[in-house]
C-alpha cells in the first residue's frame, strides 16, 4: 500500500510543483478534477481499514493526512465519509457489468454474473467483508450505498426484464417487478444469506432456464411416449 505523506499539510492539487523560472500559469475557469489525488484518498482509507482502522474510528482529518492532501481537496469531492466509504466500497468490488442495452435476457444473464462474481469477491476478501459488516450498521451509510449503488443495478435488472417481455422471451402477463424479483431471488439468496452455498460458474444460466422451464414435475416418460404414439395412430 500507499505510505503516508511526508508533509501532511501539502496539498499536490492545490500546491502543485513549483519552479521559479517557470512561467505564470494561464487564467483558467474552475479547478480540474485530479484522477491521482482522488486515487490518493480512496488508497488512503483502504490503507486505514486494512491496518484494522473502523469506519467509526476514521475522520476526515485522518484521511487526509494518510492521502497526503488537505481536508478541503477532500471536501471539494465528497460531502462526508459515507460519500467516501461508498466510493471506496464500489472501487474494491468487481467492476460494474457492460450490458448491450438492447437484448433481454442476454444482459439479465450478465448482470446476475456480476452478482455472483460480487458474491465471490466479498468471500475471498477480508476486506471487503469487513467493510459490509460494519456499514450495515451505519444507516446513513448503508442508505447511501443502497440509492447510488443497489438502486442503479436494481433498474438495470427490471430494464433487460422488460427487454425481455418486449421481445417475446418472457410471457407478459405478469408484473415486471415480480419477474425480476423470481430472477434476482435465488442469487441473492446464495450470494448474501447463505454465504456457504455454492457459487458455480454457470449459476446463473441455471437460474435463467429453470425458471423458464417451471417447477412443475415433467409427465413420465413412460406417458410421454405413449401420448406420441396415440397422437400418431390418430
Amino acid at each position: 500500500m500507499r505510505q503516508a505523506a511526508q508533509n501532511p499539510g501539502h496539498d499536490p492539487e492545490r500546491d502543485g510543483p513549483h519552479d521559479p523560472a517557470a512561467p505564470g500559469p494561464e487564467p483558467r475557469r474552475g479547478r480540474p478534477r485530479s484522477a491521482a489525488v482522488e486515487r490518493a484518498i480512496l488508497d488512503a482509507v483502504v490503507e486505514l481499514l486494512e491496518a484494522g482502522e473502523t469506519l467509526d474510528g476514521l475522520s476526515i482529518e485522518r484521511i487526509a493526512r494518510t492521502a497526503g492532501v488537505g481536508k478541503a481537496t477532500i471536501y471539494r469531492r465528497w460531502s462526508g465519509k459515507e460519500e467516501i466509504f461508498v466510493d471506496v466500497l464500489r472501487d474494491i468490488e468487481p467492476p460494474e457489468p457492460t450490458v448491450s442495452g438492447t437484448a433481454g435476457l442476454d444482459d439479465l444473464r450478465v448482470l446476475l454474473e456480476s452478482m455472483r462474481t460480487r458474491g465471490l469477491a466479498q468471500r475471498s476478501s477480508a476486506l471487503l467483508h469487513n467493510v459490509f459488516v460494519q456499514m450495515k450498521k451505519h444507516p446513513r451509510l448503508w442508505t447511501e450505498y443502497q440509492s447510488t449503488v443497489i438502486a442503479p443495478r436494481r433498474a438495470a435488472m427490471l430494464a433487460a426484464v422488460r427487454r425481455a417481455v418486449d421481445a417475446g422471451e418472457l410471457r407478459d402477463d405478469l408484473d415486471v417487478d415480480f419477474m425480476d424479483d423470481l430472477f434476482l431471488g435465488p442469487m441473492l439468496v446464495r450470494t448474501v444469506h447463505r454465504p456457504e452455498a455454492p457459487l458455480p460458474e454457470d449459476l446463473a444460466d441455471r437460474i435463467i432456464r429453470i425458471l423458464l422451464q417451471g417447477l412443475a414435475p415433467r409427465p413420465p416418460k413412460s406417458q410421454v411416449t405413449g401420448a406420441g404414439a396415440a397422437a400418431s395412430a390418430m
